[in-house]
C-alpha cells in the first residue's frame, strides 16, 4: 500500500485521508488537525522522503499571493507524484458558458486581475501534479440545510448567474481514484452534473427544511463581503467530462438535490 503526505488537513483532505486510511494507506499530514507542523522542515522533509504521494490541500497565502507548500518545500517535491486541490475559479468569469480542462485559465490569458490560485494551479502542473479543479463544495455541517437553519442563507437577484458544485464525498471519491490509478497527470474538473443558481439550491433547502425563503436582494443591498461579492461576479458552467472518462469517476451525489436529501 502508499503513504500518502498531505499538506493541510482541513475539511476536504480529512475526508481524502479518511478515505486512503480505510484502503491501508499510511497517513500523515501537517495543519492543526495533522500530525507534522509544516514548519518543522526536518520532520516534513523526512516525510517527503517517505511518501509515495503527496497531496497539497494550501491554497496561496492571502498576504503574499504565494503558494506556501511550493515556496517552502518544492525543490524536495520534484521527482515525486503530487496531486493539488485547486478551484474551478482559475477559469474566471465565463459569462455563463461551459468551461472544461482545455479552457485557458486566467493566468494563462492574461484576463482579469491576478489570479493566484491560476498562477500556483500552473506552478502544480508544471511539476506534473494531478490537478483538481474544485468549484463550490459542501457537504456535512457546510450546506445550504445548515445556512438556512442558521439563518445565513442570501437569495441574489442575478437571474442569469450559475455556477457548479460538488458534495466533499465525490471530491474524495475522484481523488481516491486518481491516488489509486495511476491517474496521468493534468488537470481534472470535479463537478457535480447541474450547474444552477445558488438561489434554486437555498430555495430547495428551505423547501426540505419547511423553512420560508429568504428575501431576494440586489448585491447592494446584500453588502457582501469582498470575496463573498466577487463569488457572485463569477459565472461559469464546469464540466466534467474528463474525469468520469479518465478516472472513471461517477459523483455520488449528482446534483445538489441528492446532496442535499443525503444530508438532510
Amino acid at each position: 500500500m502508499g503513504r500518502l503526505l498531505i499538506f493541510g488537513l482541513g475539511y476536504t483532505a480529512g475526508r481524502i485521508a479518511e478515505a486512503m486510511r480505510t484502503r491501508g494507506w499510511q497517513v500523515a499530514a501537517t495543519g492543526s488537525a495533522g500530525d507534522i507542523a509544516f514548519a518543522d522542515r526536518p520532520a516534513v522533509l523526512a516525510a517527503i522522503g517517505e511518501a509515495s504521494h503527496v497531496l497539497s490541500s494550501v491554497p496561496p497565502d492571502r498576504a503574499t499571493d504565494g503558494d506556501p507548500v511550493l515556496d517552502t518545500y518544492g525543490a524536495a517535491l520534484q521527482g515525486t507524484q503530487v496531486f493539488y486541490l485547486s478551484s474551478t475559479g482559475v477559469y474566471g468569469d465565463r459569462a455563463g458558458a461551459w468551461v472544461d480542462e482545455a479552457t485557458p485559465t486566467i493566468a494563462q490569458s492574461g484576463e482579469g486581475r491576478r489570479n493566484a490560485r491560476a498562477e500556483a494551479d500552473l506552478a502544480w502542473l508544471g511539476m506534473g501534479a494531478r490537478v483538481f479543479r474544485l468549484p463550490g463544495i459542501y457537504g456535512p455541517g457546510r450546506s445550504a440545510l445548515d445556512r438556512v437553519r442558521e439563518g445565513k442563507a442570501r437569495r441574489i437577484d442575478l437571474p442569469d448567474q450559475v455556477f457548479s458544485r460538488v458534495h466533499v464525498d465525490d471530491i474524495a471519491s475522484g481523488v481516491v481514484a486518481a491516488l489509486t490509478q495511476g491517474a496521468p497527470a493534468g488537470p481534472y474538473n470535479l463537478g457535480d452534473d447541474l450547474p444552477c443558481s445558488g438561489n434554486a439550491v437555498t430555495e430547495h433547502a428551505c423547501r426540505l427544511l419547511g423553512l420560508p425563503l429568504p428575501p431576494l436582494e440586489s448585491l447592494e443591498e446584500a453588502r457582501l463581503s469582498d470575496m463573498a461579492r466577487g463569488f457572485y461576479m463569477e459565472n461559469r458552467r464546469v464540466a466534467n467530462g474528463k474525469a468520469k472518462r479518465v478516472l472513471g469517476w461517477q459523483p455520488q451525489f449528482p446534483t445538489y438535490v441528492e446532496g442535499l436529501a443525503a444530508l438532510l
